[in-house]
Order: structure tokens, then sequence, then C-alpha cells
């Protein structure tokens, strides 16, 4: 079973600091995960949505993780104005791949920017739930923003040894990886799978984005959340703290 020390020992904390039992601490940890933080998408005016469609809390799952600047910044649009765009194009009645498709071809998205904006949208329309896939599947994502350029980020988590250091005890067993691009890994032997994706920020940083793919639940997805942000802070206080990460 996958390796989960670290979020153990958080819910071991809370109970010694609140007196609460270890699954109602569990269950609050993975709830204060799993609420999405305020961004600036999530506060402004909505877009019209048409019937059927989700309330605002849905789209800031995706918000929450590729914040409103940061998506104009790559794609030339925010959220909302992307969101306007695919209801144009009436892509709620449109396949996640046929979204995608038409971000890249149609508005010249990146590829990985457009599975982005798509999955924010399914999100945002009532498609899929937050950590959840348009074929019912779950998965879990987390980001950090790293002050190294992207090929001594990839380094640290394509290098075995390096990985060690921020992602102990767990195996992987790598699949592709695409420097200083890409990351695919099987975790833990399987089922479930990691990507993680490099995106520059300037010269010097560089956005790091987790993956994890095939959950079999919402509670393994916000899990697997918690996990992720507490693993890519480590990754991020030793990279920057340490720069050559030996």
């Amino acid at each position: 079973m996958t390796d989960q020390r670290s979020f153990k020992t958080r819910v071991r904390a809370r109970m010694a600091k609140t007196g609460e039992s270890y699954t109602t601490a569990r269950r609050q940890l993975i709830n204060r995960a799993a609420a999405p933080t305020p961004s600036p998408a999530s506060t402004a005016a909505p877009t019209e949505r048409p019937a059927g469609a989700s309330s605002a809390p849905a789209a800031a799952a995706q918000t929450e993780r590729i914040a409103d600047d940061l998506l104009r910044d790559r794609t030339g649009r925010g959220w909302a104005d992307w969101f306007a765009v695919l209801d144009a194009a009436s892509a709620a009645e449109r396949t996640h791949t046929e979204i995608a498709r038409h971000l890249t071809v149609g508005h010249d998205v990146p590829g990985w920017w457009a599975q982005t904006i798509t999955v924010g949208y399914e999100q945002a329309r009532g498609l899929r739930s937050p950590g959840q896939r348009r074929d019912g599947g779950f998965e879990a994502s987390a980001s950090r923003t790293v002050a190294v350029p992207a090929a001594r980020l990839f380094e640290a988590v394509a290098d075995e040894t390096l990985r060690a250091r921020w992602l102990p005890d767990v195996e992987v067993r790598v699949r592709t990886a695409t420097a200083p691009r890409s990351f695919r890994a099987d975790w833990a032997g399987g089922p479930t799978r990691i990507v993680v994706g490099f995106d520059p920020v300037g010269e010097s940083k560089t956005r790091v984005t987790v993956l994890h793919e095939k959950l079999i639940g919402a509670e393994q997805a916000a899990e697997f959340k918690a996990y992720w942000r507490e693993r890519l802070t480590a990754l991020k206080v030793l990279i920057e703290s340490n720069g050559d990460t030996r």
C-alpha cells in the first residue's frame, strides 16, 4: 500500500492537539486539503451558465491549482474568458478530447495548457466533480513554483538518488522522462501513476505540477492531494536551500 507516513504523522499531531479520534482528525485534514483556496478567477464575476451547470465552487477546484494570472500569461486569456470561448463553441456537448483539440487547433493553446483549461471548464459546467475524470475515475494534483531553472528541477525529480531526498520510501517505475518537460511513472507498483510537468516561469523559476491518476475515489484523491502538496513543499525547500540538491 502507498506509503503515507507524513500524512499519518499530521493526523496524530492533530489528535494530540485537539483530542479528536484518529478517524475524526483524519477526516478534518482531508476536508481542509480538498477545500478550494480563493483565487482571482473564483472571485471574478461569473459567466452565463447553460442549464444544469454547477455552482462556482466546482470551478474553483481547478483555478486553485492554476491561478488566473498565470493562465492569462501562458495562454492569453483568464478562466472566465476561456469559459466564454468554450461556451460559444458548445463545448459542454463535446468530449474531453474534442474540447482540448479545439483549444489546440483553433486557438493555438499548447497541449498541457489545453488539457488544464478543458478540465477547469468541465468542472465549472458540472461535467465532472473536482478530482474526478470524465470517465468516472479520480485523480489528484498539486503544484509549486521553485526558484530554479527547469533543467535543475527536472533532475531532482528524474534522478533516483535525488528524488529519494524529498520523496523517501516510495518506489516508482519510470515510464518516460523527457528533459526538461515531463516525467511519467507507475506509482509503488501500480495501478496508479504520476505525470509530472515542468513549466518555466521566467529564466530562474519553474512551476512543477504533479498529476496522480487512476485513483479509486474522492477520499483517496483528497489524501493524495494533501500528500503531494507536502512533498512538493519538501522539494522546494530542498532545492532552494541547497542549489545542487546533492
